[in-house]
């Protein structure tokens, strides 16, 4: 791995869009960094291309940037990310990335964390995962709480937009009772899967529920997570992105009910075991945090 991870054909550089060339030249990864990378950089620098395939306005691909501008060392991390919304940005960023089968994204990282561990043992290598509801809670269930039992050191981030957004609005594990969709025509008829509350019980010595509403805890929570899992053991991120176009909701009112939510169904729950949180203190020692 290296930070010449995207790089333009020379012979097709005098006909690429600038976007794709500051893709190239201006992300942050690119830099040698003398301080914890983060959110402040977004407006000097690129993360993800301006034009992906995700619809106007939708908080995953805002969520994703705040992922991408706070990963630790992204040269030396890879994503493993599942069929959904969020498989459809991964080809429009600089970074390393796998795209699994639908639900067994944590097995694969497992096996890639691992290979990883024997063929660069002196090196840091991170890996993240990043799926939907239905790929981490739903379908993948059991490969998500079975990476968590053996304590594989990787950090699991769940974009939950409380439904199959890209399969016609069929309702998810984590869709909240009540909810009405295309195709749930008479709602959920029983309570949200508490997944953050599973993750703690299931071994994670991380666990976050939250919005991405703020970017700068967005981005904290992500630093921390995978500080933690590099060292003691496996870490989750339950992070609210809606799926406007399902909820019946404008470009531009993504964000407010995000804010709307923070102060009822996403109130703060953060769980760090003892062991983590004494690791974060010599992190933020080190100047990592």
């Amino acid at each position: 791995m290296a930070i010449d991870i995207y790089k333009i054909n020379p012979e097709f550089r005098d006909i690429m869009p600038q976007e794709i060339i500051d893709l190239e030249e201006n992300a942050t990864w690119a830099q040698n960094q003398k301080k914890p990378r983060g959110i402040k950089e977004l407006p000097d620098t690129k993360e993800l291309l301006e034009e992906h395939s995700l619809c106007a306005g939708c908080p995953e691909a805002a969520a994703l940037r705040y992922v991408l501008a706070a990963l630790p060392k992204p040269e030396e991390t890879i994503i493993v990310n599942s069929t959904g919304c969020t498989s459809l940005m991964f080809p429009h960023i600089a970074l390393h990335t796998v795209h699994s089968l639908f639900g067994n994204q944590n097995a694969v990282a497992s096996g890639i964390k691992r290979s990883l561990a024997w063929r660069f043992p002196d090196k840091v290598k991170d890996v993240v995962v990043l799926a939907g509801d239905g790929a981490t809670v739903d379908i993948g269930l059991d490969y998500t709480l079975q990476s968590f039992f053996r304590q594989e050191k990787i950090t699991t981030i769940c974009f939950d937009n409380e439904v199959y957004a890209n399969t016609g609005g069929q309702e998810s594990g984590m869709t909240p009772k009540g909810q009405v969709f295309k195709m749930a025509p008479e709602g959920k008829k029983f309570e949200k899967v508490k997944m953050w509350e599973l993750a703690t019980t299931s071994g994670c010595h991380y666990s976050i529920n939250m919005t991405a509403s703020a970017p700068k805890a967005v981005a904290k929570a992500v630093r921390e997570a995978i500080l933690i899992a590099r060292d003691i053991g496996p870490t989750y991120l339950n992070i609210y992105t809606p799926c406007i176009l399902e909820i019946g909701l404008s470009a531009n009112e993504g964000l407010g009910e995000m804010k709307d939510q923070d102060k009822d169904r996403f109130a703060s729950y953060k769980y760090v075991s003892d062991e983590a949180a004494a690791h974060l203190i010599k992190c933020k020692e080190e100047g990592l945090l």
